[in-house]
């Protein structure tokens, strides 16, 4: 299993020397392309030193005891023996989980966006639910959040929001979330306590540079029109609002929500470059479409992930078949358990299908 870790030591080894070299400093992007790999070789060759100190501690000690005159320093040898033994065992454990393939954007910030999909205005209020949920678990984790646009309904929901999440590792956990989340409960506008079915989509894209994606200048048309508030009215006597459009794959992106014309095409050249590097993820993937079945979920915004039941008061995941009976105290932030879970599903399969290979 560990053949060819050596080969990453050497490279972990030779990225540290490019991080302090001058030509590099000088250019950002090399420099986050670099350090990014870097911090991704860093437990691997920690855990890999770990495992190398219990090994000669262990050959070292059966050594002395074939000099040793002295029980006591004998049986002493043995204990540190056995000692490091279950610690080996325990460090090759870990190992098995750091050498699998890892998602390259796991250590990305992320976009959300959130839309209602069936039910009408509860959707939307359901939308809303779970625009709150990730702001709460975002801020209990430490991450920072940025709204990008977020436009309401009338009865108190959202038709769309886009947000941003910053922190190390955001990808590698709100990754999980893209997909339809299904509610079952009595909207507030039923008088007849009927139960009903809706649902909002969640799409978790990594953050990416210009670098990370093939992206022709000329492909990109862009507009500029005036800011808009509710009904239309205008709400900015310049035209600082922005529209992107992506002439070969048809994708548009639109922002106003700052004052700077400046700023909101910068907001939506992040968004365009993300959607675009989607896109791209999307026609790998079904290349390696073999590979996406040990996984745990496909990510499809269609796939339909989740159901939040109000009058059993539960939650549960259809990828796993996890249920949790904290409905309330999900929907306030508390989702790390079942992110847990997830992550520990996706990593069992994946062992399985490296067992399997070998």
């Amino acid at each position: 299993m560990f053949e060819n870790i050596e080969h990453i030591k050497e490279n972990y080894l030779d990225l540290e020397k490019k991080m302090i070299d001058p030509d590099v400093l000088a250019d950002i992007s090399k420099l986050t392309k670099i350090t990014r790999e870097y911090n991704s070789l860093k437990p691997i060759v920690e855990k890999y030193d770990e495992i190398k100190d219990s090994e000669s501690t262990i050959a070292e000690n059966k050594e002395l005891i074939g000099e040793a005159d002295d029980q006591d320093m004998v049986e002493m040898l043995k204990d540190e023996i056995k000692e490091n033994e279950k610690l080996l065992e325990k460090y090759k454990e870990e190992m098995k989980i750091l050498l699998i393939p890892k998602d390259p954007n796991d250590s990305r910030d992320v976009i959300v966006e959130i839309r209602p999909g069936a039910g009408g205005d509860e959707a939307g209020l359901f939308a809303g639910d779970l625009y709150r949920m990730y702001h709460m678990y975002a801020d209990k984790e430490g991450y920072k959040t940025e709204d990008v646009e977020v436009s309401s309904q009338g009865v108190g929901g959202i038709k769309e929001a886009t947000f941003m999440i910053r922190g190390e590792g955001a990808y590698s956990r709100f990754k999980y979330e893209s997909g339809v989340h299904r509610v079952q409960r009595v909207p507030e506008t039923e008088s007849g306590g009927r139960i009903h079915t809706s649902t909002a989509t969640v799409a978790v894209l990594p953050e990416v540079d210009e670098v990370d994606v093939e992206l022709d200048p000329n492909d990109i048309r862009t507009d500029v029109f005036r800011s808009s508030g509710n009904g239309g009215q205008s709400v900015n006597t310049t035209d600082s609002a922005v529209r992107l459009t992506h002439i070969p794959t048809g994708i548009v992106v639109s922002m106003q929500d700052e004052k700077s014309q400046i700023k909101n095409k910068e907001k939506a050249m992040k968004i365009l470059l993300a959607r675009i590097y989607e896109l791209e993820e999307e026609k790998r993937n079904k290349e390696i479409a073999d590979n996406r079945k040990s996984q745990v979920g496909t990510g499809d915004r269609s796939e339909r992930i989740r159901t939040y039941n109000f009058p059993q008061g539960r939650i549960t995941d259809h990828r796993i078949n996890k249920t949790i009976y904290q409905l309330d105290d999900f929907l306030n932030g508390n989702i790390g358990e079942m992110i847990d879970s997830l992550i520990a599903e996706d990593q069992t399969r994946k062992l399985e299908k490296i067992g399997e290979e070998e």
